[in-house]
C-alpha cells in the first residue's frame, strides 16, 4: 500500500511538473504571438523574419534568437546586436546597426529636457507596436544609479530605440532596421529571455579617434573621466570575455561590477 501510495504521488508531482513546464513554454510563446497581433509587428515579422532567420543560419546560431545583448556607442554612432545560443555561450557579434541622428554630447543624461542620451547599463522594458516612430523599444531610464545622480525631482524618462531619424535623447535607427531589432527582441523575450541588457557607452573605447576625443572632452571635467572610465571596465570585461559581468550599484550610485 505504502508503494502504491508513493508511486502515486511520484505521479502527481511529474504531471504537476509538466504542467507548469507547459505553462511557462505557453506564456513566454503567448508573449510573441501578442506583438504578433499589432499590425506593425505583423508586417515586420512578415518582412524580416525570413532574412533574419538564414542570416542567423549562415552564421551558426539555432533559430530563433535566445540570447541576445545590444551596446550602442553615441559617438561612433553605431548599434551592436550581440547572440548566442545558451547561457553558457560567449556572445558572438550578429550585427551593427547605424545609428541616424544624435542628441546633446558625452556623458550620462542627469535632467529632464537635457538632450541626453543616457549612457549607462539599461535593459529593454517595454515594447511600443504603436509608436509614433514606428516602432520602439522602451529602456529603463532611469534606472537605480541615475535615480541616485540625476535631478532628484525631474530626472527625464521615456528613452527608446526606435525607427525615424529624429531624436531628443533616445537612438534613432532606421524603420526596417528596427523592425529586424523588434523582430529578435520579441523573439529573445518570448524564448524566455525576460531582461534583454542595453548598454550605452560614449565611444568605441578601441578606435583612437574616438578616444582622442573623449579625452578633449574629459580635459577640464574630472568628474565625467571618472564616471566615463568606469564604464570602459565593462567595456574591457565584455571585449575580454565575451560574456557580461555581474553589474551592481554602490550606495552612492556608481556601477560595481565583478
Amino acid at each position: 500500500m505504502a508503494f502504491i501510495y508513493n508511486q502515486l504521488r511520484s505521479n502527481i508531482l511529474i504531471i504537476l511538473l509538466l504542467l507548469l513546464s507547459n505553462s511557462y513554454l505557453f506564456a513566454q510563446n503567448s508573449f510573441t504571438d501578442y506583438q504578433k497581433s499589432f499590425s506593425r509587428v505583423s508586417k515586420a515579422f512578415v518582412n524580416r523574419e525570413d532574412d533574419l532567420k538564414k542570416e542567423f543560419e549562415d552564421k551558426g546560431f539555432s533559430w530563433p534568437v535566445k540570447h541576445m545583448y545590444i551596446r550602442s556607442f553615441k559617438y561612433d554612432s553605431e548599434l551592436e546586436v550581440w547572440v548566442k545560443n545558451k547561457i553558457s555561450d560567449t556572445f558572438r557579434l550578429f550585427k551593427s546597426y547605424k545609428v541616424c541622428a544624435l542628441a546633446g554630447t558625452m556623458g550620462p543624461k542627469r535632467l529632464e529636457g537635457d538632450y541626453q542620451v543616457p549612457e549607462g547599463f539599461y535593459y529593454i522594458n517595454e515594447f511600443n507596436a504603436n509608436s509614433k516612430y514606428h516602432l520602439s523599444l522602451g529602456l529603463n531610464y532611469p534606472n537605480p544609479s541615475d535615480k541616485l545622480l540625476a535631478d532628484p525631482m525631474k530626472p527625464g524618462g521615456e528613452i527608446f530605440i526606435h525607427g525615424s531619424c529624429v531624436t531628443t535623447g533616445c537612438i534613432p535607427i532606421l524603420d526596417n532596421k528596427i523592425e529586424e531589432l523588434y523582430v529578435l527582441s520579441s523573439l529573445a523575450k518570448g524564448s524566455g529571455q525576460d531582461f534583454i541588457p542595453v548598454h550605452i557607452f560614449p565611444v568605441k573605447y578601441h578606435a583612437k579617434k574616438s578616444v582622442d576625443y573623449l579625452d578633449r572632452v574629459h580635459e577640464n571635467d574630472t568628474n565625467l573621466k571618472s564616471f566615463e572610465n568606469n564604464l570602459r571596465r565593462v567595456y574591457d570585461f565584455f571585449e575580454e570575455n565575451r560574456k557580461l559581468p555581474v553589474i551592481a550599484i554602490s550606495p552612492e550610485g556608481k556601477y560595481v561590477f565583478y
